[in-house]
């Protein structure tokens, strides 16, 4: 069995050792050349990077791969992981093969339909307008599309392993698609280079799609992360920075700036460390507490290693009151000089899935505060 796992990247990383996994730069014909194998030789449309993402480098497979019976696509921060947390070895891959037609993430389960969220953070005219295109030339998907579409589960990242024979019909349905759709929307509706990724986004639901109409046999595991986005890192840093000096105003600012430029920044993909959300927090917290004209968390403590620690035991405590759970040590943590009344507020306004009403909670933890 032939394979190989093509990992999609844009900039220099430290390669897997496993030979099993094969470097592919992504927008080569933009781009300076980093080295690696390029997505700009033979057939391709690697200039269109700026709208299909990672998909110039599936095109690329496609189009120019013969000699291998199995292929796959990753990310340079993202691969697929067994359950003990490790990368596929070749051997994992070829056994589960035996068994499935294709190997790829989890699904996602969101909050609201694909395509409420679509709408709420990129222009839905693109994913409306797929629609329309899959109902004109691939009617037998139609049904498929919209039902999903309205549902609230999708595959993320374009990151799947499978037979080329299977690959290439996946290309060929997903690129007869998007060439159509690309004729009838305007491309430059979206200004920064985030938004205008329109079908690097859309593909990852349409994997959903055409998998589900195929009726393929699917292995569905944990993608593993490996290291944090250069991005991530230094938006963190600038809002350090911001909280160092007490300028919460500015960090407020900023982040909204960042935020609305990449939406993606607080999704657990590019926040892997969950800091920046803590970073949110602290900022959320100290502007409430100054406008009420408490002191605010940062005149008491502004190193953000320890912020985080802080925060991190506040929303623990908090849940585990959430649960009835609450310990010794949580109590002390929400009595703590460093946590204000504002600071409880804010963590149980943010608490995730909480089957305790919110102002009960909030009773509940002030009683356990007063003990």
């Amino acid at each position: 069995m032939s394979i190989t796992v093509f990992t999609m990247t844009h900039k220099k990383f430290e390669v897997p050792p496993d030979p099993l996994y094969c470097p592919l730069q992504v927008g080569s014909a933009v781009s300076e050349d980093l080295g690696y194998l390029r997505d700009d030789t033979g057939e391709n449309i690697s200039d269109r990077n700026c709208y299909y993402s990672e998909l110039t480098g599936l095109y690329w497979i496609w189009k120019n791969v013969k000699n291998l019976d199995y292929v796959g696509t990753c990310h340079y921060r993202r691969y697929l992981i067994n359950d003990r947390g490790y990368i596929f070895s070749r051997r994992e891959y070829e056994e589960l093969l035996k068994q499935y037609d294709l190997i790829t993430t989890r699904k996602v389960l969101l909050n609201n339909s694909y395509h409420y969220g679509f709408a709420a953070n990129h222009n839905i005219v693109a994913l409306d307008v797929t629609g329309e295109v899959i109902r004109e030339i691939y009617p037998e998907y139609y049904d498929t599309f919209i039902q999903l579409v309205n549902g609230p589960q999708t595959y993320f990242g374009n990151i799947f392993v499978t037979s080329k024979k299977h690959f290439d019909a996946y290309c060929e349905w997903l690129f007869t698609i998007f060439a159509e759709v690309q004729k009838r929307i305007d491309m430059e509706t979206d200004h920064d280079a985030y938004h205008r990724r329109v079908f690097g986004f859309i593909s990852e639901f349409m994997l959903y799609v055409w998998v589900s109409v195929q009726g393929l046999s699917v292995y569905e595991c944990k993608v593993g992360m490996l290291g944090e986005k250069a991005e991530t890192r230094e938006i963190k840093e600038q809002l350090f920075r911001y909280l160092k000096n007490h300028q919460i105003a500015e960090a407020k600012e900023y982040f909204m700036a960042q935020h609305k430029m990449r939406p993606d920044i607080l999704m657990e993909a590019s926040d892997i460390t969950g800091e920046l959300h803590l970073a949110m927090q602290m900022i959320a917290t100290a502007d409430a507490e100054e406008k009420r004209g408490e002191e605010c968390i940062l005149s008491r403590e502004d190193d953000f290693a320890r912020l985080v620690e802080i925060f991190a035991a506040l929303n623990r405590a908090v849940t585990n009151f959430s649960m009835g759970q609450e310990t010794a040590i949580d109590r002390d943590v929400v009595g703590g000089n460093l946590i204000s009344s504002t600071a409880i507020e804010i963590a149980v306004t943010i608490l995730p899935n909480c089957k305790m009403g919110k102002t009960e909670l909030l009773t509940r933890i002030m009683e356990g505060r007063e003990t």
